[in-house]
This record gives structure tokens, C-alpha cells and sequence, in this order.
């Protein structure tokens, strides 16, 4: 009994600091996700939303909070059609979060082989749309294209993308090393502030990244630069070894995060 009682005794002691370290992380993953996916609106939507209620509490407007109450439900269910898209995301990001999971998985070896592939298109001059699948199931994508199950080559990334074939001008999607389709379609990007200067490629890219953990490596046809997508953003004009890099760790879901940083501060730009 004197046991048990020291131990209650010493977790009621380290209670406030356990409380305190799960709430950080909380707090801190709940950050992670509403960068990832530009969900900023939704809690300024909500801020205003309560200092409005608050503005009216406080000075005591009877009608005004009489008014606020009985079209709190509407609110609710306008708020959530409005922010459908944003809300998605969010759950998506959750959904797709690998919080608990240990180990680390086998070195991608395509990579390389993508990326050379990268190479040669962007001296031709060629454009390039290559979507890596990580957790998201992309069925609806791939049902767009041609299904190819093909293991992954440059010859025939090249092939695909360097000549004036049917398939060129949509994406590839690249699943451990097989390329399962060509020709698929991506959804268009939702943002408003991209560079007028991107083309259907390069918002296509940040279009599916918003709405999934994929990937994409994208190749500008009008400046053979080399770009990658993920988490809602758009890494403009990598030099190929950053991309190796990026892809690597982004394609280890153990390590995603070990180097990311650092090499994007060597990049040329972001957006």
C-alpha cells in the first residue's frame, strides 16, 4: 500500500508536466496540419466569428445575442459548406499522419533514376508531370489515364514525355518503383497567389498536393526547370541533387523530415 501510495504521490508531481508535453505536441501537429493545408482561413472565419459574439455579450445587445443563438446551427452547417474544401484537407492531412510509426523503410532507388530522366528532358526542353504516391490512394487519378504497370525507366520517361505522344502532356504516377499509368489528369491548384508565370504543369502539380500527401516532380517546358510539389507548396527550379534528396527523404516516411529544411534553404526559390 505504501507503494502504490508513493507512486500516486509521485504522478500526481510529474501530472502538470505530462499534461503540459501532450498538449505541446497537440498543439504542435495541429500546427503542422493548418500549414500543410493553407487552412489559415478557417481560423480567421472563426476568430471573427467569436469576437463578434463577444462584442455583443459584452455590451449586453439582448436582441443581437437573441439573434446570434437561434442562427448558431445555420452558422454551423454555412460554415462548414463554405470551408468544405479547406475542412477536407484537414482531415486528409489526419488521415494520412503517421504519428506512431517506427523504423524506417528501404532507400527508393527509382529516384535516381526518375531524376535523370528529369535531367534529360529539361535540356530538350521537354516538359515533365510525375506524381510519387505515398499514403493517399490515387485510384481516381489513375482511372483518368492509361494504365501501364510498367517498371519505372528514364527510357521510358523520356519516351512518355519527349516525344509527341498521346500521353505527354498529363502526369505519370510512380508507386515503388512501377509506373502504373500515364496520361492521368490532376486536379487544377485552388490557390490565388501562384505566379502568373506557372503553367497548367506546375499548378496541376500543386493542385494534387493539396488534396494529397503525393508528391510531384514537374519539369517547365518553357524553362526546363526543374521543380518538386508536396504539402501544398511548389519548390521552383531545383538543381538535381536537391531533388534527389527531397525525393528520398519525403519517399521515407520514417526520415521526411531529417534534411527537408536544410535543403530547401539552398534552393532558388519557393513558393
Amino acid at each position: 500500500m505504501n507503494a502504490f501510495d508513493g507512486l500516486l504521490t509521485v504522478w500526481n508531481i510529474i501530472r502538470p508536466v505530462v499534461d503540459v508535453v501532450i498538449m505541446t505536441f497537440l498543439l504542435y501537429k495541429a500546427y503542422q496540419i493548418i500549414v500543410k493545408t493553407n487552412a489559415m482561413q478557417i481560423i480567421k472565419a472563426g476568430i471573427m466569428v467569436a469576437l463578434f459574439y463577444a462584442f455583443a455579450f459584452l455590451l449586453n445587445l439582448s436582441t443581437l445575442l437573441w439573434i446570434l443563438n437561434k442562427l448558431a446551427p445555420g452558422f454551423a452547417i454555412a460554415f462548414a459548406i463554405v470551408f468544405q474544401p479547406e475542412l477536407r484537407k484537414v482531415f486528409l492531412k489526419i488521415g494520412q499522419n503517421e504519428l506512431f510509426t517506427f523504423g524506417n523503410r528501404s532507400r527508393h532507388t527509382y529516384v535516381d533514376t526518375a531524376v535523370v530522366a528529369a535531367e534529360t528532358l529539361s535540356k530538350l526542353k521537354k516538359g515533365m508531370l510525375v506524381v510519387f504516391t505515398r499514403h493517399t490512394r490515387l485510384d481516381d487519378i489513375i482511372e483518368t489515364g492509361t494504365k501501364l504497370n510498367a517498371d519505372i525507366s528514364s527510357a521510358l520517361l523520356v519516351t512518355i514525355f519527349g516525344h509527341e505522344t498521346p500521353l505527354h502532356d498529363a502526369a505519370c504516377i510512380v508507386q515503388n518503383g512501377k509506373v502504373l499509368a500515364a496520361g492521368c489528369f490532376l486536379p487544377l491548384s485552388e490557390q490565388y497567389d501562384i505566379k502568373k508565370t506557372f503553367g497548367t504543369r506546375h499548378r496541376a502539380a500543386l493542385g494534387l498536393c493539396e488534396t494529397t500527401d503525393a508528391v510531384v516532380l514537374v519539369v517547365s517546358e518553357e524553362t526546363g526547370a526543374i521543380s518538386l510539389a508536396y504539402d501544398s507548396k511548389l519548390h521552383y527550379d531545383l538543381r538535381p541533387n536537391q531533388v534527389t534528396k527531397i525525393l528520398e527523404n519525403l519517399l521515407e516516411v520514417s526520415a521526411a523530415q531529417r534534411t527537408i529544411e536544410d535543403t530547401i534553404d539552398e534552393s532558388k526559390a519557393s513558393i
